[in-house]
C-alpha cells in the first residue's frame, strides 16, 4: 500500500507542475514545465548526495577511524543483501542521521557525532537499519523527486506572481491577475502537503524494515524516543526544509508549534513508536 500511495502522490505532484505550465503559458508552458523538471531530476539524480554531504560537513570515514561504526553498517548491509553503502561522520553535537544516494550502488549514510554519543550501540544499529531500509526501498531517490518537483512549482508560481504584480492579464490572452496571484500562494502549498505525504509515508515504512533487519523493534522505539528529546533542545545547525525529510528525526522539532507543523516531514515519534510497539508484539519479542 506504501508503495502505491508514494506513487499516487508522486503523479498528483506531476499533474499539479503541468497543469500550473498549462494555465500560466498554454501547451508551451506545460512543454517547459517539463523540461525545467526534467534538468532539475537529472542534476538531482547524479548530484544531490553530494551537495546534502558536503552542505553538512560530513567526513567519510573508514575502519582506521570508525572501525565499529562500518562494522555494523556492514552486518546490516549483507543482511539486507545491499552493497556497502559509504558511511560518514557529521561533525556536529545534535543527534540525527540520513540516507542519500540515487540507488543501494551508489548510497551513503551519515550519523553525526551527538548520535554516536547519546545512543548505545543496539540504539545505534537501529538507527543504520532504518536508513539502510531507506536506501533499500529507493526512499531517497523518491524523495528527490518529490522535492524536485515542488521545487519547480514553486519557481513557476514564482514567475506567476510576478507575473500577476508586473504584467499579467494585459491582452485577452493572458491569465486573469488576481486568479494567478492567489495560485501562486496556494500552489506551493498543495505541492509542498503532497511531497510531505510522501516523506511521512515511507518513514513508517522504514521503521518496520529496521525492526526486521535488528529484530528489535524496541531498539528503534528508544533510539527514537531519545533523539526526539534531544532535538527539542536545540535544532541541528544548517538544517534546511529542503533536506528535513531526509533525516531520521525532524530537525526543526524543536521550532515552536506552528513552525514545526508548517515544515512536518515525518510523522510524530508517538505514532512511529506506537506502531513498533505494536510491530514487536507481532514478532514475539519481549
Amino acid at each position: 500500500m506504501e508503495a502505491v500511495k508514494t506513487v499516487v502522490l508522486l503523479t498528483l505532484m506531476t499533474l499539479l507542475m503541468v497543469w500550473v505550465g498549462g494555465i500560466f503559458g498554454g501547451q508551451s508552458g506545460m512543454l517547459i514545465a517539463l523540461a525545467i523538471a526534467g534538468v532539475m531530476n537529472f542534476f538531482s539524480y547524479f548530484y544531490s548526495d553530494k551537495l546534502v554531504l558536503r552542505h553538512y560537513h560530513a567526513v567519510e570515514v573508514d575502519e582506521r577511524s570508525a572501525p565499529g561504526l562500518l562494522a555494523i553498517v556492514k552486518r546490516l548491509a549483507d543482511r539486507a543483501g545491499i552493497p556497502m553503502p559509504k558511511v560518514y561522520i557529521i561533525p556536529e553535537q545534535v543527534p540525527n542521521a540520513f540516507a542519500t544516494g540515487r540507488n543501494p550502488s551508489h548510497a551513503a549514510v551519515a550519523v553525526t557525532e551527538g548520535l554516536l554519543d547519546l545512543l548505545d550501540e543496539e540504539e545505534i544499529e537501529a538507527v543504520l537499519a532504518h536508513e539502510l531500509s531507506h536506501v533499500r526501498h529507493y526512499d531517497i531517490l523518491i524523495g528527490t523527486v518529490a522535492a524536485t518537483i515542488a521545487g519547480a512549482i514553486a519557481w513557476i508560481a514564482n514567475i506567476m506572481q510576478f507575473g500577476a504584480i508586473f504584467g499579467g492579464g494585459r491582452d485577452s490572452n493572458s491569465p486573469n491577475p488576481i486568479l494567478m496571484l492567489v495560485m501562486s500562494i496556494i500552489l506551493p502549498l498543495a505541492a509542498g502537503i503532497i511531497q510531505m505525504a510522501v516523506s511521512r509515508s515511507r518513514e513508517f515504512e522504514a521503521d518496520a524494515g529496521a525492526a526486521r533487519l535488528t529484530g528489535h523493534p524496541e531498539w528503534l522505539a528508544s533510539a527514537l524516543m531519545k533523539l526526539e528529546n534531544y532535538n527539542r533542545q536545540g535544532m541541528l545547525p544548517e538544517a534546511t526544509p529542503e533536506t528535513a525529510h531526509m533525516f531520521i528525526i525532524n530537525p526543526f522539532t524543536g521550532k515552536d508549534f506552528s513552525f514545526a507543523n508548517l515544515f512536518r516531514t515525518h510523522p510524530t515519534t508517538e505514532q512511529r513508536i506506537e506502531r513498533l510497539e505494536a510491530l514487536r508484539r507481532e514478532m514475539g519479542v519481549r
